[in-house]
């Protein structure tokens, strides 16, 4: 029973890896580099990004911490969420300054493509962990009693982060797209953002006794790097052609925001 229960997480965190694939293998039909048409994606991704940090994230945050932890549920959400942020912000500096201790006897100037990359992909890769720990704590906790019930409950949990990731893989190697990488570079990177779901789904059934007290930190983490990223990197640069196009970009906000707050609402 131990084994099959470890053999479900790992096997649910897998589909929803496969899901990221699939969303991330959205940008091969992007045959031209069209600044209009990619500028509207990358706002569809940062509005992916602000409405999972909240549905998918804090708000799943905010109750486990009231039910599992004896701190104040505001206290650990706002540290994780600070934590999160900062953690993208001191890897941006680290790789800036990996990057001017590389080219210091060089004329050329740090490569900003590189440092807005690896911010989007530790977001995007960050906010996947929490999201493997979820369904393997749901399919963990299958070990000490397993119902029809509740093995359907944790099928939902896997089935709603699956359908949550196809849009997250799209937000990832599209925007790569419109940075000029290739399509088959793109594509993946953004399925490689979901590869820690079936690593840390393992973990999560591995360890459902005491992951609960950790998981409300680590989404809430994860919200933090995200929301950091959308609004330093993405939103700032999907607007770029805002003159001859004022509204391409904030309609990709809005559709990337509705998208996934209707599967996070519906899906439950």
């Amino acid at each position: 029973m131990y084994t099959n229960v470890v053999l479900l997480a790992f096997l649910a965190t897998t589909g929803t890896w496969i899901l990221t694939a699939l969303g991330a293998a959205t940008v091969v039909f992007f045959k031209k580099n069209d600044i209009n048409i990619l500028n509207t994606m990358l706002g569809f991704a940062a509005g992916v990004m602000i409405a999972a940090s909240f549905w998918s994230l804090l708000q799943p945050a905010v109750e486990r911490a009231g039910a599992f932890l004896s701190s104040p549920a505001w206290l650990v959400v706002t540290a994780g969420f600070i934590s999160g942020a900062a953690f993208i912000w001191m890897s941006d500096k680290i790789v800036l300054y990996a990057q001017k201790k590389v080219g210091e006897n060089s004329t050329e100037t740090p490569n900003l493509r590189l440092r807005r990359i690896l911010m989007l992909f530790f977001s995007i890769t960050l906010h996947n962990i929490p999201e493997g720990l979820a369904v393997g704590v749901a399919f963990g906790s299958l070990y000490n009693g397993f119902t029809t019930e509740s093995m359907m409950a944790a099928a939902s949990v896997a089935v709603g982060i699956g359908l949550q990731n196809f849009p997250e893989g799209a937000a990832v190697s599209i925007p790569l797209r419109r940075e000029g990488y290739s399509r088959f570079k793109s594509f993946m990177f953004g399925q490689a953002s979901g590869i820690v779901e079936p690593v840390t789904g393992v973990l999560g059934a591995l360890l459902v006794i005491y992951i609960e007290g950790i998981l409300p930190f680590a989404l809430s983490f994860a919200a933090g790097a995200m929301i950091l990223v959308a609004v330093h990197e993405l939103i700032p640069e999907c607007q770029t052609n805002k003159e001859a196009y004022p509204y391409f970009s904030t309609m990709g906000i809005i559709a990337g925001f509705s998208v996934m707050m209707l599967l996070d609402v519906m899906l439950g």
